[in-house]
């Protein structure tokens, strides 16, 4: 019998069509492309059609595009829960959670026994920092599909972010007896970074990464979780060769654009250097700290330590301020930065009220709060003009460290891992950013620095306080006594007291000279 989302096409283009939907399932954009073309010329506003599309663009990363085509399918079929499922999955990829979680809700009420729509609203809550209400959801996926191991695999990522390292691990482990091919129980457990994984581990994953139902997101997964086995036992050009093989797969998913994501860094700067109005009200924003920088720089380390202050709630990586901006955008009919140009004083006092408005749940307890999503450095000329009160402090470590610890980290979203030299662009482009705004706004940038922090940490630290117009508190010191959630690679990590032995590196030597060069700096001298 035939699928009735198929009603309208003939026998070959439905063939054409399931054969598509099975190579997106499985991560085979290109193929699935070649499946649906002949296709779109003969039904090019079927709503399968444009909802294959939709997928084939947001896999290749083109959001905007996949989204605009969903809705066109949608209009045909307002009441198909599978396509609001499809249009809430699209959404979040491109960051517009409060979109996605909309999409969701709507899925989740046409059909509440889909469980996959309830896995993809927790996945949607847990970006939006909305863990209770994620919590909820994965268990109503997990209660409709006891074998969604990806549902149970993020479920024991929330005990990690709680602390609770031990009942994670074993929640890993039993995941994995069951779906040894289980990709993110695997990351999960050697991202839990205080468990080593050994020899019966690595035999584990290399037989898993040839199962018959292992798919692309697994095969990544496993990938980054054997480098870290590899690197646990000292093989390191095993590991090397482990993790280029999950970032191709990645590649082959999702291409990242190093000069177009330059020249709109270039645009954001340019944009605010040209148009400097701002919200006239000077101690607008004074309860947030911003904590900005790239992925492994330090950051979550440097929340844990202001989140044991007295006065301060750690957020974590909230997605509130991107959020206010594509308000904004969609507001003006035109992308960011672009009316930038047009903002009055009183438009960035509005866009900093709305931005306090979203985020007054994390000052319930305390006066003050942290906002700790790393890539809020592209927007500082938007922060310091609807904030002006607002304290930012910029995250730096060695580049060559942070940018490997980058490679070795299973990050959604940043694809600009994948390679040496698309990691060395972006630190360029963090780097010239960064150097900028400190130069323009020293009173409201902070530059902290990894290695004073480990090799002073009591200077350091008071140097965080005194920025922050904070007293010095014994608790800051000892940050790895607080048992808060947290929600980041680093949560294992932060518990713990302050290592001297986190770089990495000097380990691998030589065979990190091509990262080495694309950052421009010396090649490994034994």
């Amino acid at each position: 019998m035939i699928n009735p989302r198929l009603q309208g096409l003939d026998s070959a283009a439905v063939q054409q069509v399931v054969a598509a939907a099975e190579a997106l399932d499985a991560g085979r954009v290109d193929e699935a492309e070649q499946h649906l073309t002949p296709v779109r010329a003969r039904h090019p506003q079927h709503p399968e059609v444009l909802r294959m599309q939709a997928g084939i663009h947001g896999l290749r990363g083109q959001s905007q595009d996949a989204i605009e085509l969903m809705r066109e399918a949608l209009i045909q079929r307002p009441q198909d829960a599978v396509y609001h499922n499809t249009l809430g999955s699209l959404l979040g990829n491109a960051g517009d959670y409060d979109g996605a979680i909309a999409a969701l809700r709507r899925t989740c009420e046409l059909q509440p026994s889909m469980a996959v729509a309830w896995y993809n609203l927790g996945v949607m809550l847990t970006r939006s920092v909305r863990n209770e209400e994620a919590t909820a959801a994965l268990q109503r996926a997990i209660s409709l599909a006891p074998d969604h191991m990806t549902a149970r695999a993020l479920l024991a990522d929330v005990l990690r972010m709680r602390g609770q390292t031990e009942q994670a691990a074993s929640e890993y482990r039993r995941i994995i007896a069951e779906q040894p091919w289980a990709g993110m129980a695997w990351w999960g457990l050697a991202d839990l970074k205080t468990v080593k994984l050994g020899a019966t581990d690595i035999a584990q994953m290399k037989e898993a990464l040839h199962h018959r139902n292992a798919g692309d997101e697994d095969l990544m997964a496993i990938g980054f979780a054997l480098a870290k086995a590899y690197d646990d036992v000292g093989q390191y050009a095993d590991s090397l060769a482990a993790l280029a093989a999950a970032n191709a797969v990645a590649r082959r998913r999702r291409h990242w654009n190093r000069e177009a994501f330059s020249t709109g860094v270039s645009a954001v700067v340019d944009a605010f250097a040209a148009h400097p109005a701002a919200a006239t009200t000077p101690d607008l924003g004074k309860e947030v700290i911003f904590i900005v920088g790239l992925p492994r720089s330090g950051s979550t380390l440097v929340e844990q330590i202001l989140a044991s202050h007295s006065s301060v709630e750690g957020a974590g990586e909230l997605p509130d301020l991107t959020q206010v901006l594509a308000e904004e955008s969609r507001r003006r009919g035109q992308p960011f930065p672009r009316w930038v140009a047009d903002m009055t004083p009183a438009d960035w006092e509005r866009l900093g009220h709305r931005y306090l408005e979203r985020t007054r749940h994390w000052r319930q307890q305390r006066p003050m709060f942290t906002d700790k999503l790393p890539g809020n450095w592209i927007y500082l000329g938007a922060i310091l003009a609807m904030l002006p009160g607002a304290r930012i402090i910029s995250c730096r470590r060695d580049p060559l460290e942070t940018c490997f610890g980058c490679y070795r980290q299973r990050l959604d979203n940043n694809e600009y891992t994948r390679d040496f030299d698309d990691l060395a662009g972006f630190w360029r482009d963090f780097d010239r950013t960064q150097r900028h705004w400190l130069a323009h706004a020293p009173k409201q940038v902070y530059e902290h620095r990894y290695e004073a922090l480990v090799a002073d940490p009591g200077a350091s630290i008071r140097g965080l306080l005194d920025f922050c117009g904070l007293p010095f508190e014994d608790a800051c010191l000892n940050f790895h006594e607080n048992r808060r959630e947290v929600r980041s690679p680093s949560a294992a990590q932060v518990r713990q007291p302050l290592r001297q032995d986190s770089a990495r590196s000097a380990a691998y030597g030589a065979l990190l000279d091509p990262l080495r060069a694309a950052l421009g700096l010396p090649a490994w001298q034994r």
